[in-house]
């Protein structure tokens, strides 16, 4: 290696230290067809870095396994901890472009372009939160490719590498695939001369680190502010019409032998489903939640509870920790809060910045409609309440010893900021409320008539996706 090279790789490496100091998760694509000196530029890269904070990531073409999950879900979990770098020997272009010649699940996805469109704003979102995504297309000579996989085949310690080559989408598909992807957010590289190759690409990763680096030090946190769009509470209204407990007993077990058949309908048309809950603290989530899946087959489900972030879970993106549980096909995820927390507590206690959260109505939307590209169901339940029902539930809570581990100090303070919660959950309806992924406001003040409108809701729901119509 030339000096010019080695003095290239000692600055990208006091780089890289830099941007793990400053808590910059990176992540370097490359992409390219097979044999154009991909792995070779790579594993250069894997030597110079520091292995304690860098990691390799190969992206195969997808396996059946895979193929139960929505589309980014693997790239979703093997997002980069703040300051680590991820280097992606192929990546979720090279899963686009298998899914599109493969015509992979077709008959769920209709058209690719929505693929695309998931991949750009994927990338988008990762950017806003401070990811440097770096990204790599390496070319090479014709002839010269071809005389790397012949000397692989000639040798019976690499025929099998050759062959595998052989197997994925052909070099001339890729390449007209590949075509309509590449802009100016991707550095070409021609890999025919190696030192010319390996040069550029540590100029092209010190510029990018140093203006990320940049960046960072220059920007200012702010957790000021709070917006509103025409605010009213009239959406929070409690419910004027109550079941009765007779009535209650017969109507809940029927609603729950049905979803328990719709499950099984689910499972096998491969649809997951995708239930989210928020609300005022002593709406009844927990209960309201266990009606739902009291007759369900509990090999089907899961329920994901969520708390405040681990540290772990505080330095990646912030919608890591959700896609990692999302359901797989014909299975159900329910969260009890959710995502929704970015743009509720964490907008009203300051813990996220005003730009953080006002950006993430639309991210939320974007990663709720990657899910639904997939065919997934996506129902979101409010579970609104009057305020002074929660402080009758909050005083018996407390008078009552089975009940006191449910309130607590946090349950007080929070209720203290009773209009800007409220404030923040309008905000947060207004804006996410969609098509694919809509909220249901369900006035709780009435624990077993909430119960039974979320259960025909999910029915109703379940039954237009499985036959386009309702059956029950």
């Amino acid at each position: 290696m030339n000096e010019k090279v080695e003095q290239l790789q000692l600055q990208a490496a006091e780089l890289t230290r830099k941007t793990h100091a400053l808590g910059i998760p990176v992540m370097i694509l490359f992409e390219g067809v097979p044999a154009s000196g991909k792995t070779r530029l790579a594993n250069e890269l894997l030597l110079t870095l520091d292995a304690k904070y860098t990691h390799f990531i190969a992206t195969k073409t997808p396996s059946d396994e895979d193929l139960r999950y929505q589309f980014l879900q693997k790239f979703w979990e093997t997002l980069p901890t703040k300051g680590d770098i991820n280097i992606y020997f192929r990546s979720w272009y090279a899963h686009y472009i298998d899914y599109k010649v493969h015509r992979i699940k077709k008959a769920v996805l209709k058209d690719y372009d929505h693929l695309h469109h998931d991949i750009q704003a994927f990338e988008k979102m990762l950017v806003d939160d401070q990811h440097e995504v770096i990204k790599y297309y390496i070319n090479i000579d014709e002839e010269k490719r071809q005389e790397h996989i012949e000397q692989m085949k000639d040798n019976p310690l690499t025929n099998w590498k050759a062959q595998e080559y052989e197997d994925v989408v052909p070099a001339d598909v890729y390449q007209d695939s590949f075509a309509s992807l590449l802009d100016k957010s991707w550095e070409v590289i021609d890999y025919t001369e190696r030192e010319t190759a390996v040069e550029q690409m540590y100029r092209h990763l010190i510029k990018r680190l140093k203006k990320a680096i940049k960046r960072k030090e220059q920007r200012e946190r702010n957790v000021d502010g709070r917006f509103t769009e025409g605010f009213h509470t009239d959406m929070f209204d409690p419910a004027t019409t109550k079941i009765k407990k007779r009535a209650y007993e017969s109507v809940v077990e029927e609603l729950q032998m049905r979803l328990r058949e719709l499950q099984f309908a689910l499972y096998e048309r491969k649809i997951p489903l995708v239930l989210v809950y928020e609300g005022m603290d002593a709406a009844g989530k927990g209960g309201n939640i266990k009606r739902v899946r009291q007759l369900l087959d509990p090999t089907g489900y899961e329920v994901n509870t969520t708390s405040a972030p681990t540290d772990v879970e505080l330095n990646h993106h912030y919608l890591w920790r959700f896609a990692k549980v999302m359901p797989k096909s014909g299975h159900i995820s329910i969260f009890d809060r959710s995502w929704y927390g970015r743009v509720l507590v964490e907008r009203v206690e300051g813990f996220a910045t005003t730009d953080e959260w006002s950006r993430a109505y639309d991210e939320i939307n974007t990663f709720e409609k990657m899910w639904t590209h997939d065919g997934a169901i996506v129902l979101k339940f409010f579970l609104s309440l009057d305020k002074d029902e929660q402080l009758k539930r909050f005083e018996d809570r407390q008078q009552d010893p089975n009940k006191q581990w449910k309130i607590t100090d946090e349950d007080w303070r929070n209720r203290e900021k009773w209009d800007v919660y409220l404030e923040a959950s309008h905000d947060m309806i207004v804006k996410t409320d969609t098509d694919y992924a809509p909220w249901l406001i369900v006035p709780a003040d009435h624990k077993k008539t909430a119960r039974i409108q979320v259960l025909k809701y999910i029915i109703q729901k379940c039954e237009e996706k499985l036959w386009g119509v309702k059956q029950y």
